[in-house]
Formats: C-alpha cells, sequence, structure tokens
C-alpha cells in the first residue's frame, strides 16, 4: 500500500531529524550516546572486503601537532618520536651594546587542563594526551641541517616533504653539542636529578618565575610568574651568548637571513637507562614554544647607567619535522589478503598500517543492458549493489534509512593496549572524505568528538562514547555512511549520468576529525586489480599524528558473524 510506504518513511525521516536535532552537543564525553534503535525497520547485512596495507614513511613535516617521547605498547611495540623546529626572531634586528648573559630557557606549553587553584596562589592541573608514565632521555641539540620550505629538485616550484625516516640525517647534522645541560631540578635547583636531560619526565607541576623581594634579601624567593605545566629546560648561555648576541648585526637582520644562519633545533628522544622499557609519549605543539634570553645591556652606546635587564625571545616557528622510529611487533598486517579479507585488521598512527575496504560481495557475474533487461555476463558491477539499483519486476528502489559498518574491537589481542578514540573512513581512490563527512555539523563538547553522526568513535556495545584517556574500555567503532550508500544506489543503473563507482575505501586511526589533510607515503602502494588498479600516494594527516594501534575484526569468512566485518543496511521497501 502506498499510504503504508509513505508512512514508513515519515516515521523514518522523523527519527532521523530527532536524532540530529536532540543530539547537536553531547554535554559530557563519555556519556553521549549513538543510538541503535531503528524501531521496526528492515534490515539486511551485505558482505564486504577488508585487507590490511603497511605504510611505510610518512610525510611528517609541518604536522600541526607532534608525537614526541617512547612509549612501548604491549600491543605494537616501541614508538621513539623526536622532533626538529626551525626557529625565528621575535623581533627582528634587534640591537646590542655591550650584553651581558643571564639565563637562557625554553618553554612549551603540555595539553592540560586546569583544576583548582589553592590560597596561595598554586594552580593544579591534568596532563592530556599523555602515553605511559616513564622517564625518558632528551637530548637538544643545534640542527645545522636547513629546513628547506621549497624542493630544489624540483626547481623550487613544489613544497618540500621531509619523511619519517629522516633521523639519520639529523644526527649526523647536531652540532654535537648538548644545550640542555643543566642536571638539576626546575623545581629546586638544589636538587641534581638529571630530569632536564638524561632523565627527563613530563611534570603536571605548575612552572614558577622567582625574583628578589628586595635588594637585601638573599635568593629569589617571591613568584613573579606562573606558567601551565609544559617543557621547561634552562639552555646552555654560552652558546647563546656567541651564537646570538655576540652576532655580525647582518645575521640578525630578517628572520630569512637569520634561518639560514641558526638553522634550528633537534630534540633527540631515547629510552631512559631507569627507565629502558617504558618511557612516556606526548602530543606536543611545539609552536607554542618560545626561547627566552634573560640578559643585562645599557640604553645606547653612551648611556652611563647601570645595564638593564632585558629578554630576547625565539619562537619555534617555521619549518618542523616529526622523526618516528617504530620498533613493531604486532603480526598480521605484511600478508594482506585481498580476495576474501583478512580476519584482523591492524590499523596503527604514524607510519604503521590502515585497512583498505570493498563495499559488497565480489561476485560479478549478471549485469543489465541499456534497457534495463538483465543480461548474464560480468558488468564491473557487484551483483549485489545491481540487484539494489534495479529492483525486480520494476519495483521502486528501497529508501536507506541507515547504512553502516560496525568494526568490532579484538578486546583480547588489545589487551591493556590505550585505544585510540576515533577511526577514520575515507575515500581512498580520490583521497577525500565520504559525502557523510561533509553533510555531518554535529558537535561535540570537544571538537576532537565532532561529527559523532557521522562516527568512527569508540563506543561500547550500548553505544555509549567512549574516553580512552580516563581508562575506560571501548568494544567497537561504528561509521555511518548512509549518504554515500544512497548515492551508490540511487545514482547507479541504466540511464544515470552521475558518478556512483563503487569506489575502494579506506580505513585509519584519526587524531582529529575536523582535519582531512593528506599527506604522502614516501613509497606509494598499489590498490585493485585490472581497470581498477590505482596507486594510494597520499594518507590522511591525522593519521600520521596519532601514535596509537587498534586490532578489529575483519571480513574473514573465519571471523565470527556476529564480530565480523559487514555492510548493514535500514531500510524501507516500498509495498
Amino acid at each position: 500500500m502506498k499510504f503504508n510506504f509513505l508512512f514508513k518513511s515519515f516515521i523514518s525521516f522523523f527519527i532521523i531529524a530527532m536524532v540530529i536535532s536532540c543530539d547537536k552537543d553531547i554535554n559530557q564525553i563519555g556519556t553521549g550516546i549513538v543510538g541503535d534503535e531503528h524501531f521496526g525497520m528492515d534490515v539486511t547485512s551485505f558482505n564486504v572486503t577488508a585487507y590490511n596495507q603497511s605504510l611505510g614513511p610518512v610525510q611528517t613535516n609541518n604536522l600541526s601537532v607532534n608525537q614526541f617521547g617512547y612509549y612501548n605498547s604491549p600491543v605494537f611495540g616501541k614508538t621513539t618520536a623526536s622532533f626538529v623546529s626551525q626557529v625565528s626572531l621575535a623581533v627582528e634586528n634587534p640591537t646590542f651594546y655591550t650584553p651581558t648573559i643571564d639565563s637562557v630557557y625554553l618553554y612549551v606549553p603540555y595539553f592540560s587542563t586546569f583544576v583548582s587553584t589553592d590560597d596561595s596562589g598554586n594552580s593544579s592541573y591534568t596532563l592530556d594526551s599523555l602515553k605511559g608514565s616513564g622517564k625518558i632521555k632528551l637530548s637538544v641539540y643545534e640542527s645545522t641541517k636547513f629546513l628547506e620550505s621549497l624542493d630544489p629538485t624540483t626547481g623550487f616550484q613544489q613544497p618540500q616533504k621531509y619523511y619519517s625516516n629522516q633521523q639519520a640525517d639529523f644526527d649526523a647534522n647536531n652540532g654535537g653539542f648538548k644545550l640542555n645541560n643543566d642536571n638539576k631540578s626546575v623545581f629546586d635547583h638544589t636538587i641534581v636529578d638529571n630530569s632536564q636531560n638524561d632523565e627527563f619526565v613530563f611534570s603536571e607541576k605548575q612552572i614558577k618565575f622567582y625574583k628578589k623581594i628586595d635588594a637585601n634579601t638573599p635568593g629569589y624567593t617571591d613568584v613573579a610568574e606562573r606558567k601551565a605545566p609544559g617543557m621547561f629546560l634552562n639552555l646552555d648561555k654560552d652558546f647563546f651568548k656567541t651564537k646570538i648576541l655576540q652576532a655580525s648585526s647582518d645575521k640578525l637582520f630578517n628572520n630569512n637571513v637569520f634561518k639560514t644562519y641558526f638553522k634550528g633545533l633537534y630534540f633527540k628522544v631515547e629510552s631512559a637507562n631507569s627507565s629502558p622499557n617504558q618511557g612516556t609519549l606526548a602530543m606536543m605543539n611545539f609552536s607554542s614554544g618560545v626561547i627566552t634570553i634573560v640578559y643585562h645591556d645599557k640604553v645606547s652606546l653612551t648611556d652611563t647607567a647601570l645595564p638593564t635587564r632585558k629578554t630576547l625571545a625565539l619562537n619555534l616557528s617555521g619549518n618542523s619535522v616529526n622523526l618516528l622510529n617504530n620498533e613493531n611487533t604486532f603480526p598480521g598486517y605484511a600478508t594482506p589478503n585481498p580476495t576474501t579479507g583478512d580476519s584482523k585488521l591492524f590499523l596503527k598512527g604514524g607510519d604503521g598500517s590502515m585497512a583498505v575496504i570493498d563495499l559488497f560481495d565480489k561476485a560479478d557475474i549478471k549485469g543489465y543492458d541499456v534497457n534495463g533487461n538483465l543480461v548474464n555476463s560480468p558488468n564491473g558491477v557487484s551483483d549485489e549493489l545491481d540487484d539494489l539499483r534495479n529492483p525486480a519486476n520494476g519495483k521502486q528502489k528501497w529508501l536507506i534509512n541507515e547504512a553502516n559498518l560496525t568494526f568490532y574491537i579484538d578486546n583480547n589481542a588489545m589487551a591493556n593496549a590505550i585505544e585510540p578514540n576515533r577511526i577514520f573512513l575515507y575515500d581512498l581512490k580520490n583521497k577525500r572524505p565520504l559525502l557523510d563527512f561533509y553533510t555531518d555539523y554535529s558537535q561535540g563538547i570537544n571538537s576532537k568528538f565532532n561529527k559523532y553522526i557521522f562516527g568512527g568513535l569508540l563506543t561500547n556495545d550500548n553505544g555509549k562514547i567512549i574516553n580512552s584517556k580516563i581508562g575506560e574500555r571501548g568494544t567497537r567503532y561504528k561509521v555511518n555512511i548512509t549518504n554515500h550508500v544512497r548515492n551508490l544506489i540511487k545514482y547507479g543503473g541504466v540511464g544515470v549520468t552521475k558518478d556512483s563507482t563503487n569506489v575502494r575505501l579506506g580505513l585509519v586511526v584519526s587524531e582529529n576529525i575536523n582535519n582531512a589533510i593528506n599527506y604522502s607515503l614516501n613509497t606509494p602502494f598499489s590498490s585493485g586489480t585490472g581497470s581498477n588498479l590505482f596507486q594510494s600516494k597520499y594518507i590522511p594527516m591525522m593519521s600520521v599524528a596519532n601514535p596509537l594501534g587498534t586490532i578489529l575484526y575483519g571480513s574473514n569468512s573465519s571471523v565470527p558473524v556476529n564480530k565480523r566485518l559487514k555492510l548493514e543496511i535500514y531500510y524501507t521497501k516500498p509495498d
């Protein structure tokens, strides 16, 4: 009955509208629910083929956020992440007369959350985006390798790319002198603990700067300034005195000249002797970092007064490179099975691995001619998709209410490894997000949880969004591809001119859903066969930035049905 079909359609659209309008904000991450109620809709599942693909070295220059530190995942093995950055003058062409240097320190704020402030003005914080809790060995060197903005091999016509595996280049050009050679604690300078170098620790303590109460009181006992937790290092004064304060004026004239003269800093990470098996890896935004040179100098050459206290700031801005060394221990992704799919999918950020997905069963033994008549010969389209595009007996096509892929986590294989909060599904062939990504404007209280209708968020079996940062464990990720599947069906079939290609999909971990920029692979990989063969040269940048990984059940027939990856479609069928 037409009335029955229209009534079902109205109910379907009403439910979808209510989900979108009533859930514009997740008020508290970890309490949001991604609904699984479908109120009697018809549902069917279709086969997919999903298999692993290792990535190799990936482009890592000028990331918006960087991996930094050393972390030994109980599943994926060791990751050591170092960093190189150019340095720029906050004020170009500074003037010096007879300067004497007092101190040099570097400060890079961590991602942290303010908790409270006590009566003495001391604030407490919790650190975000940390994996592990051990110490690391940190060595800061002058980088003597210039970071190009444009690639000289292209006649300076294309941007220069640097890759995750280029650490040897910077080891060979590091100046050979450790700049963070202060072995004392920044919180108590009477303690020798090597916490600024060989026993570095990511501390959640507030940074305090002291000053004298008055000229007659010994020491520095009054707090002049407080900063949120961050990397705080005292750097070698003699180096900066020679490199900056005693430099000829032409070297400091502007930042173009300065970056050629002082090529940057190399932050090299290794495992600490006291913590060889487990350190800490943080997400860092080094572009917010500042080197402050404190010195005394005259106001002019003819000035006869005592020198005054001055500061010169050097910003960690300009080109940068994240250097990654992964000692992967997880098996299974090296010999993928594109024909029947893999039983487990290994997703690992950085230069790890991803999954490749084909929707619908591969069987193709029939097709349709220009008049819509069934022809028993292959046509390059899955028979399952052909049947949806060309309903039997001339009936109307299904109304697709929802289509999704649910990826179940192999919790036993993951053991106690930290799970990524999000995975990202995209059009691998055209290296762009799916339509459902673009049409989802939902916003979470944390921007990383935006587009939660499109999904890919870590949840439990009830659809509750899980926050792995606070130790919660998830069981699955669900990605909503309703509009993508609607287009495959609606714009496919006889006489349709719009593009309805059933493109191959890519699946990766993601650090931030809001950034869909692509980065290059050092070695592209091939995907597909025959006329469908193409090279994949890119990976989403936010997968490069994420150090975590997950193990998902795949599409192979050996996987239990209740965990197997399938395309699930909820629909209203015309009567």
